[in-house]
């Protein structure tokens, strides 16, 4: 099982990075990436930050960790230059912060993030079709999430998805500890966006296989 968007005290979260990747074993996970919130304002610190962390996580561990980001808030001009600028740098999962109903995100930012150098389109609110058929032409995932507010357009995201065909992942999103969600709870989130057990469980091999090609 994994989750590719949790975030740390190097940005909005209260945890160490260690701290979460200890919580995320002990609920039974098997891979996670640190994907704080970042900007230009903190964009190289939070890269190196968890590159660092990353290096130095024992190869051996029953937990892999991987090195994250999530670009967040960002003019949607920014989503390019930022998008290249992480991956250069040895990101191995970029999350952009779709425009979920809770925030005020600037209109355009599902699609300037589509456009960019991503690998997740977080919590995309009402995403137009159209939208959610350039995520499936980019093989870039749509995510469903168990986080508060986040995930009242669950259904909507997922019903999308199937209809074109596009992919999805399931993630917690987490910032606190008690967003940290066992592998069993986090698919109920699924079924309750209308995915059969069957589809989830095909969005986990599917996950699994891509996360199997970038380690």
């Amino acid at each position: 099982m994994y989750d590719l968007h949790t975030h740390s005290l190097l940005s909005d979260g209260v945890l160490l990075p260690s701290e979460i990747v200890r919580r995320y074993q002990d609920k039974g996970y098997k891979v996670i990436a640190i994907t704080d919130h970042a900007d230009y304002s903190n964009i190289a610190s939070a890269v190196k930050a968890v590159l660092e962390f990353t290096r130095h996580w024992p190869k051996d561990s029953a937990i892999k960790v991987l090195p994250g980001i999530e670009l967040t808030h960002l003019p949607i001009s920014q989503l390019q230059p930022l998008s290249k600028y992480a991956r250069r740098q040895g990101i191995k999962i970029i999350v952009a912060h779709g425009e979920t109903p809770m925030e005020p995100v600037e209109k355009g930012t599902n699609r300037a993030s589509l456009e960019a150098d991503i690998d997740i389109l977080a919590h995309p609110g009402l995403i137009s079709d159209a939208d959610v058929e350039l995520a499936r032409e980019r093989g870039i995932f749509l995510e469903i999430t168990s986080r508060k507010g986040h995930c009242d357009t669950n259904a909507h995201v997922a019903g999308r998805a199937k209809k074109y065909g596009a992919r999805l992942i399931l993630d917690n999103d987490s910032h606190q500890p008690e967003d940290i969600i066992s592998p069993a709870e986090l698919i109920k989130v699924g079924e309750g966006a209308g995915l059969s057990r069957e589809e989830i469980e095909n969005i986990y091999i599917e996950v699994e296989g891509w996360i199997e090609n970038i380690l």
